[in-house]
């Protein structure tokens, strides 16, 4: 039987980003996370890499990429060759809500990342200052509505995550609370402790050290069920905000184009990760909740909370200047 050399190249082709699959990893694994070392995302990202690690008998090398709101480090992965060997830890501010308010960046979700699989979902805390007269979240609209424009909001800057957590309270409860954008949630946290704004969203890890020492305290929590780290406290719902719902999440990504063999092992190593106890443990402590999914789901739940913030955007009129 002949073969053009056509045909033969064509084979060629076939053949060998299967045989790259196939004998995948041959080397080391960069997992480029978004912000500096020491935050939320390290916490996530570095368990995660490690037990990759062991999995594969290949490191997984950690490649802290901060700045210009995660933008540097997805752009890292959405340019790189799509073999597997450079993968993201991908959060919903970068993914969805940085491009719904700034149509200018130079990459798009849904067009240019292979999804492998979400990794947790943080239920974010609404958090006062420990000298407000408030103590949950009916008590906190009744102050707000009788003190109209004199409650400051903290955020880690406009158009964060823990801004349009405002932003939907001040919109569902009809409130008028000020918006203080801060430069990083740390100069925020400092300024709420010492009183000089009186509340603030901010994920648990974040803030359970200072409630626990009674520096601030945790009104609520924004997800659509009570977290199992803190069955005590209330959904901001069930306290008095219907439909309420602000929740962040992280999940894993490489380049668009990946072979769909090694998106499919690097999904069942995420989800082994994810259940190993010492790594469940570790994550359930801080109340960032395992969350693995399949490729498919975590696009569906992308385009859901797209929509969702989109919706938010528009009513309350949000802006990035």
């Amino acid at each position: 039987m002949k073969f053009s050399a056509g045909a033969l190249v064509l084979a060629l082709a076939v053949a060998a980003p299967l045989c790259n699959a196939q004998n995948y990893p041959s080397r080391p694994i960069r997992l480029v996370i978004t912000y500096p070392p020491g935050g939320t995302t390290d916490f996530v990202g570095r368990p995660i890499a490690q037990k990759l690690s062991e999995f594969y008998g290949q490191p997984t090398v950690v490649d802290n990429r901060g700045g210009a709101g995660g933008v540097i480090a997805t752009m890292i992965v959405a340019q790189a060759p799509p073999d597997g060997y450079t993968l993201l830890l991908g959060t919903s501010s970068g993914m969805l809500i940085n491009p719904l308010l700034n149509p200018a960046l130079p990459y798009e979700a849904f067009r240019d990342f292979s999804p492998v699989s979400r990794t947790n979902i943080n239920p974010q805390a609404l958090v006062a200052n420990a000298a407000l007269p408030v103590n949950n979240v009916k008590e906190l609209i009744a102050y707000a509505k009788a003190n109209p424009g004199k409650l400051n909001a903290a955020s880690s800057g406009i158009g964060t995550p823990n801004h349009l957590g405002t932003e939907m309270l001040k919109y569902l409860a009809k409130i008028d609370i000020v918006h203080v954008p801060y430069k990083g949630g740390g100069p925020a946290m400092t300024d709420l402790i010492g009183g000089q704004v009186q509340l603030q969203f901010s994920s648990i890890p974040t803030v359970l050290a200072h409630v626990k020492a009674g520096r601030i305290k945790m009104l609520a929590i924004g997800s659509a069920k009570r977290s199992p780290a803190l069955p005590d406290v209330p959904t901001i719902a069930e306290a008095g905000v219907p439909g309420y719902e602000y929740t962040t999440w992280y999940g894993i990504f490489g380049p668009r184009g990946m072979h769909k063999d090694v998106v499919a092992q690097l999904n069942s190593a995420v989800a082994k990760a994810l259940s190993s106890p010492d790594v469940h443990q570790r994550f359930m402590s801080q109340g960032a909740e395992p969350a693995a999914s399949s490729p498919e789901e975590l696009t569906r739940y992308m385009r859901e909370e797209s929509a969702r913030w989109a919706t938010l955007i528009k009513a309350a009129k949000i802006k990035v200047e």
